[in-house]
């Protein structure tokens, strides 16, 4: 029994599922908003919103704490001057994920996941 397991596997080892995530994190906050799995995309969101969380505050810690799990300046950089301070008056809930139906060749149930709210931001800018 999986009682107390959270969490997805993925069908990964831990270090495949690690590198899986901070690259889909990359895609998603390089480009707002990305399309993978259903199961990938709401492993995504706990692994992410954190960061976003992180990024609302900008500290050195946090940014060290940010680089330390994406390990890319230009995102950590995006992450804390435009994606953070669209977010700061906002208490969570800052990724939304929308069904798409299911993929052609396995079936697999698809999905968009993307920052929510974050076009007005840039189009203030």
């Amino acid at each position: 029994m999986r009682h107390r397991k959270a969490g997805r596997r993925l069908g990964r080892t831990t270090a495949h599922r690690k590198a899986t995530m901070k690259n889909l994190a990359l895609a998603l906050f390089t480009h707002d908003a990305i399309e993978s799995t259903v199961a990938k995309c709401k492993e995504l969101r706990r692994f992410a919103e954190p960061l976003v969380t992180l990024a609302k505050k900008d500290t050195l810690a946090n940014r060290r704490r940010a680089f330390a799990a994406l390990r890319d300046d230009d995102v950590v950089h995006k992450l804390f001057s435009q994606i953070g301070p669209a977010y700061a008056d906002r208490p969570g809930g800052y990724m939304r994920i929308l069904r798409l139906g299911h993929r052609n060749g396995d079936a697999a149930l698809m999905a968009r996941i993307e920052l929510v709210d974050l076009g007005e931001y840039n189009e203030e800018k």
